[in-house]
């Protein structure tokens, strides 16, 4: 399955949501992210925390979510507040919406030992949602049902 995840920059939160559903989905689903406004690069917080957790970073680039032309997504999760009130593109395939908001690590100001900490919180909480995901029976559930586990998904912050 194809899944998308969206977030207005496209430099953090999607980039890590896109390499943790391409690594933990081992073959079942395939990471995409894109942005409504990407910045044009890629936050190295987000590449540092891939890293720390030896997740491949090369490929990884900030951009547009009219990129993608006629891929088709069988799920699309928003990540920021901002990007899941835009109206997205509309993409072949099932793209059944979901959104997961999480604060942006981008935002965190203090040393570096409080910044790499704010990173490490978005892997954290998207890798235990994707888990989540993960454990459900996706590929059979209708199309309600997973806009309904994708919204309790999202609502979860342990």
């Amino acid at each position: 399955m194809n899944v998308l995840i969206l977030c207005t920059g496209n430099s953090c939160r999607s980039i890590i949501g896109e390499a943790l559903i391409t690594h933990l989905g081992q073959g079942r689903l395939q990471g995409f992210s894109a942005g409504s406004q990407p910045t044009g690069q890629v936050n190295p917080g987000a590449i540092a925390v891939l890293q720390k957790h030896g997740l491949d970073t090369a490929g990884f680039s900030s951009k547009t979510w009219d990129s993608f032309g006629e891929q088709a997504f069988d799920l699309v999760i928003t990540v920021c507040d901002n990007a899941a009130g835009e109206a997205c593109p509309l993409y072949p395939g099932r793209a059944v919406k979901g959104h997961w908001g999480l604060p942006d690590p981008a935002h965190v100001s203090g040393d570096a030992a409080t910044v790499a900490a704010a990173f490490e919180q978005t892997y954290q909480q998207l890798s235990r949602r994707i888990e989540q995901l993960l454990a459900l029976p996706i590929e059979t559930l209708d199309d309600a049902s997973l806009r309904e586990k994708l919204a309790r998904i999202g609502a979860t912050t342990a």
